[in-house]
């Protein structure tokens, strides 16, 4: 019995003390390799979605001879004269893009985020016949494609005579079925029925309810709407291409293409529409890093009121 116990307690050769047999010494365990796939995973779709803002950051600092000649990775020294010649070019249509862009984005952003607010607070806390039925009705909005709408609104706002105007690009955006169902799931969330009713029984006006106490609970939850659709406008092509023909009224995705079109007759122009794409995306970026800010202090704002 004694001699059995001995065997049982030493180790197998080839093997560390405490470690099962077959297991090879140093290896980390089964678990831990099997958790490292999610990392590794968005690690490669960071690497894929970050590889082209990368080349467009570094093909902008290019000349138009540098451009096709030299590593596609290795920075230039053309950067300032490009900016000075997108600056230049057509008297400064380009900045004249990225004010209507503005326009259309901060605007129609806003807007949208209002009515969201409005919507989505009703679906939630309001009880009336047909509230699923018009709720259900936004998820599918939600799950059409823009492509399919974008004709027949063009259909209308022709009927009305609105076409090529800034009109025509704004009013389509102001309702989002994607920002009414997050206001509505988010107002469900953060705005307790009880506080609501306590509001009533002060006599406080259904306005006043909303205004005062529902919307700052909201406010974390209508950021999140307001970048999205912020986002969602600026990167607008479709709607504007076949709302606009005014070269004056274009957006800064419209008018890049335009200036890649030129570019085919002009490679000149290359240099122009990239150096022009990589100024476009620094004012999301820019967005996203302050609205990131007022984000977390609303949280925490919230957290602390509540």
């Amino acid at each position: 019995m004694s001699s059995l116990a001995v065997s049982q307690a030493e180790p197998v050769a080839g093997t560390a003390p405490g470690t099962a047999p077959g297991t090879a010494q140093g290896r980390p365990p089964l678990r831990r390799r099997i958790a490292l796939i999610p990392t590794a995973s968005l690690l490669l779709g960071a690497i894929y979605c970050l590889l082209p803002v990368a080349w467009v950051v570094i093909a902008a600092t290019k000349s138009g001879r540098e451009l096709f000649s030299t590593f596609t990775f290795l920075p230039g020294t053309g950067f300032a004269d490009n900016f000075q010649d997108l600056s230049a070019y057509r008297d400064g249509v380009y900045w004249s893009w990225m004010g209507n862009s503005a326009l259309y984005a901060g605007l129609g952003a806003l807007l949208s985020t209002c009515v969201s607010a409005f919507s989505g607070y009703a679906l939630a806390i309001y009880r009336f016949r047909g509230r699923e039925t018009i709720f259900n009705v936004l998820l599918a909005g939600v799950l059409m494609p823009p492509v399919i709408l974008a004709i027949p609104q063009y259909l209308l706002l022709a009927k009305a005579d609105l076409t090529d105007s800034y009109l025509s690009v704004l009013l389509p955006q102001i309702l989002s079925p994607y920002g009414v169902y997050l206001a509505r799931i988010y107002a469900a969330a953060a705005v307790p029925a009880d506080v609501v009713e306590a509001g009533r029984m002060d006599g406080a006006s259904e306005w006043r309810i909303f205004t005062r106490v529902a919307l700052p609970m909201m406010i974390p939850g209508m950021v999140t709407v307001f970048l999205f659709q912020f986002v969602a406008i600026w990167n607008n092509f479709l709607l504007p291409y076949i709302m606009l023909s005014d070269d004056e009224k274009f957006p800064i995705t419209l008018g890049l293409f335009t200036l890649l079109e030129q570019g085919a007759n002009t490679p000149a122009l290359y240099t122009l529409v990239i150096t022009g794409a990589f100024l476009a995306v620094l004012p999301l970026v820019a967005l996203f890093l302050v609205i990131q800010r007022f984000w977390s202090l609303d949280l925490l704002s919230g957290a602390v009121k509540s």
